[in-house]
């Protein structure tokens, strides 16, 4: 499973061993005891990498073997590559753009996204530094 959790500073992604089911049925069941309200819907959720970021021609490959409606990428211009995900939206108020966001895919896919979204994080690093 990948998690996305966006907030007003960007997003974080995480890959967790735990199938997704499992883990939005502990975030409801944590929502009532702690009496917040939870917002659980069908959604995309999109992100940015770098379009020069090695092995994405790979991930292109791998968008064809995935499930169609699981991933799908779009360049956006000269710089970046849209990585665009279908999955659930939770959040505590409907109208908020901070939440997170959960998908599942082959492990193979959602392992090598993470790999690649952490390369592009420590690129991102190296060159603010």
């Amino acid at each position: 499973m990948l998690k996305l959790t966006y907030t007003e500073n960007g997003f974080c992604l995480e890959h967790l061993a735990q199938p997704l089911e499992n883990w939005v049925a502990t975030r409801v069941v944590l929502a009532l005891r702690s009496a917040t309200p939870l917002f659980v819907e069908p959604s995309t959720a999109s992100f940015l990498l770098p379009a020069d970021l090695p092995h994405l021609a790979e991930l292109e490959a791998l968008e064809t073997r995935e499930n169609p409606n699981a991933l799908s990428l779009a360049v956006c211009d000269a710089e970046y590559v849209e990585v665009c995900l279908n999955g659930t939206w939770l959040v505590s108020d409907p109208d908020s753009e901070e939440g997170i966001f959960v998908t599942t895919m082959s492990d193979r896919a959602e392992f090598f996204l993470f790999k690649l979204w952490q390369e592009a994080e420590s690129i991102a690093f190296l060159a603010n530094e």
